[in-house]
């Protein structure tokens, strides 16, 4: 089970007033659902909350709960933040059967060294950052590693490359693109005027020829300096 255990306040007014003032006194209101059970208003002390919050699991952390004098396994639904001030303003916690898949996102860490795309002077641009997964609640990653040595430039690494935990499952496209070897525009620059000056120096090397040599009379080209 969870080793998390959020202290809350059962029972609070509804409407912003109380809200504010429940934040003015570094409280956040809060709901906990699911599991076909009424939901249950309460309020958290902010630094207790941010405390649970902020552990290896990060958002996918297990909690319990302890409202009306149980305690009750949980997992953070959503965290609603002021769009100026950043303060979080609401919390909602979905209850959780420690028998039932949930669904949630865990986010993917690149690991390994690219050293052919390195070597090309090239970058790893990656496109995914996090992966919804089905995993029962003991079983959810803190995070998924996608191993980026093999990359090259112009490949990608993609949602089928992950090597998944046991028990945990995905079902998002395995073809989705998580990672891709690409050339950076300073190379790509480089590269297009090492072309140019190619370009130039072949046309230039023509262009000497084309004057060392003369047309007669008859069609037939002669070199200037065969007298």
């Amino acid at each position: 089970m969870a080793e998390l255990v959020l202290n809350t306040e059962e029972g609070r007014d509804l409407g912003s007033r109380s809200s504010r003032r429940l934040r003015r006194e570094g409280r956040v209101p809060g709901v906990l659902y699911g599991l076909g059970q009424s939901p249950m208003s309460f309020s958290v002390d902010y630094s207790d909350l941010r405390e649970s919050l902020t552990t290896e699991a990060g958002l996918n952390a297990l909690i319990e709960i302890e409202i009306s004098g149980s305690k009750q396994l949980s997992i953070l639904k959503e965290l609603q933040r002021h769009p100026v001030r950043d303060e979080v303003t609401h919390v909602d916690f979905v209850r959780v059967d420690p028998d039932e898949e949930l669904s949630v996102d865990v986010r993917l860490t690149l690991t390994g060294d690219a050293k052919k795309v390195r070597d090309e002077n090239g970058m790893v641009d990656q496109t995914m950052f996090s992966l919804s997964i089905l995993s029962l609640p003991q079983s959810i990653p803190n995070e998924l590693y996608v191993d980026v040595s093999e990359l090259e430039i112009n490949a990608s690494v993609r949602v089928a490359d992950i090597a998944l935990p046991e028990g945990v499952r995905t079902e998002v496209e395995p073809e989705e693109t998580v990672a891709v070897g690409t050339v950076t525009r300073s190379t790509m620059e480089a590269m297009a005027a090492e072309a140019m000056a190619e370009a130039a120096a072949e046309e230039g090397e023509e262009g000497a020829s084309d004057e060392g040599e003369v047309s007669t009379d008859d069609g037939e080209t002669s070199a200037e300096d065969s007298e």
